[in-house]
């Protein structure tokens, strides 16, 4: 998949043989958790109503507080990171890697505890997550009404299981779904005064504190300018920092990003052909590192890439194109980007 949160129905690929065979059934056998809207999901614990207004502005009710939940695997990982647990029981999305290994995506969530839906764009498997009597549905919202990872051609299908919750994730600074992700969370049963987030909480401030000084500082000497990339083996994506949520907060923090001018995807990107990758001057390349995106290795084979002088001077850092929205999940990006700014070298 290329750099475009956007994807076209053409790349999402359809269900597997027989995806949809027998949903009625098993509707039925999910009894109430088969409905949808404010509908009450089977085995939902006791104790009380529930709400949420996710980020359409819509307001998600339930007799009782959801227990069992199925979500996009990055947003499974933000929840769990707020302190929720055994409430995960599916995921969809980039969660295994090729040897069996969790996904960095992933972060902390059991991989092994949980039914993978789907490990790819494009795979959610309907059946499973019948079974798996749904009470939420939990993903990230790029674009208005657009669930991440759930596949449009099966969307209807997937949606009348269980109420959504998404959370916007582009267009607004990664603080905002950090701290959507939290109160939902919250409302789910996290306690956000627990140790554990309270300590990530502590360590994401001191690190944007600190990035706001690196950039700073980098600036006094001259400058870094600073280009977010995915390349694929056709074109090399160079992304728009007034869109994409992270590069947003760090430039906000005063990292000086590439702005690429003709824009699409959504205003997500420019694409280039390799031969124009050199379009856009840059002392330090954040390249996603994403296993849908080509790394430094695939990338040698690429003349074009060689010749850039980030990669000339071994500027070239990784990027988390899909972060984690959580304190634990985006600290990281934080500290490893201002030690990136701080050992980059102005090459222009």
């Amino acid at each position: 998949m290329p750099f475009s949160r956007t994807t076209p129905l053409s790349r999402r690929g359809l269900l597997a043989a027989g995806g949809a065979a027998g949903l009625g059934a098993l509707l039925t056998a999910c009894g109430s958790g088969g409905g949808s809207g404010s509908d009450t999901g089977a085995g939902a614990k006791a104790g009380g109503p529930w709400s949420f207004t996710d980020d359409r502005k819509k307001e998600l009710t339930a007799k009782t507080v959801p227990s069992r939940v199925v979500a996009f695997t990055g947003a499974a990982a933000a929840l769990v990171d707020f302190g929720l647990d055994r409430q995960i029981v599916g995921v969809f999305g980039e969660t295994k890697t090729a040897d069996g290994k969790a996904d960095p995506q992933a972060g902390d969530l059991a991989i092994d505890k949980v039914e993978i839906l789907g490990n790819v764009w494009g795979e959610f498997s309907i059946e499973k997550y019948a079974a798996l009597r749904p009470e939420l549905l939990v993903t990230h919202m790029y674009d208005p009404d657009a669930f991440w990872y759930v596949p449009d051609e099966s969307k209807d299908k997937i949606l009348q299981l269980a109420p959504t919750a998404v959370v916007t994730t582009a267009r607004v600074p990664m603080t905002q779904p950090i701290e959507h992700y939290a109160k939902l969370a919250e409302s789910l049963g996290a306690d956000l005064t627990a140790k554990k987030v309270t300590d990530a909480k502590a360590r994401f401030e001191a690190a944007a504190e600190n990035l706001r000084q690196v950039a700073k500082a980098a600036k006094a000497a001259g400058g870094i300018k600073v280009m977010a990339a995915s390349g694929s083996p056709d074109l090399f994506y160079v992304s728009n920092p007034k869109v994409s949520t992270d590069l947003m907060y760090f430039a906000e923090l005063g990292v000086d990003f590439v702005q690429p001018t003709k824009l699409e995807g959504g205003d997500y990107f420019e694409s280039l052909s390799w031969e124009n990758a050199g379009t856009f001057p840059a002392d330090l390349i954040l390249l996603d590192n994403r296993s849908t995106a080509l790394q430094p290795k695939d990338l040698a084979a690429k003349p074009a890439w060689g010749q850039l002088p980030a990669v000339k001077a071994g500027q070239v850092t990784p990027w988390d194109a899909v972060p984690r929205f959580s304190y634990a999940g985006a600290a990281p990006l934080l500290e490893n980007l201002a030690k990136a700014i701080q050992n980059a070298k102005k090459l222009s």
